[in-house]
């Protein structure tokens, strides 16, 4: 696969932006790692790295902070949609999120919008059997002490500080 154009749509709420400023840093049939800036400036969130497991339907971030400490790890639960015509992939975030803390802590997010989504239409039965699968494979991973694993391709890569 050569790097394509990429995307994240969201369901709530309702948008599809284009990462123009992502830079792809590796690109296979098993993974997308990136390097990327904070599209919306926060307090802490400056700049991070995400690996999209293309099998698995997830993403995982490192989110840091200006100085390159550590802010956690986010975890987007997502389906991956490829368009072979134009060379992109579009992440369709499928709602529920999973934040690991620097001391371990595990958070599971928005697992309300997954109700409300369904109650509206916007996420069919089948996008949400599956975010559930996914999410529960992620977390059996954290849970096995496994998370490792995940976050070795973004700490492996050796990223450079940022300017």
């Amino acid at each position: 696969m050569t790097n394509p154009t990429l995307y994240r749509k969201r369901i709530i709420p309702e948008e599809c932006i284009h990462l123009k400023d992502d830079i792809i840093i590796t690109c296979n049939e098993d993974i997308i790692l990136t390097r990327w800036n904070s599209l919306k400036p926060k307090k802490d969130l400056h700049h991070g790295y995400s690996c999209y497991f293309l099998k698995k339907g997830f993403k995982v971030s490192q989110f840091l902070r200006e100085d390159d400490s550590l802010l956690y790890w986010y975890c987007d639960i997502v389906e991956y949609i490829y368009d072979n015509a134009d060379n992109s992939m579009t992440s369709l975030d499928l709602l529920a999120d999973v934040i690991v803390y620097p001391n371990g802590f595990v958070k599971v997010m928005d697992l309300d919008e997954l109700a409300i989504t369904l109650n509206q239409g916007t996420l069919s039965q089948n996008l949400l059997t599956q975010c559930l699968n996914r999410l529960n494979d992620l977390l059996q991973i954290i849970y096995r002490g496994e998370f490792h694993t995940l976050q070795k391709y973004i700490e492996d890569c050796n990223p450079p500080l940022q300017p």
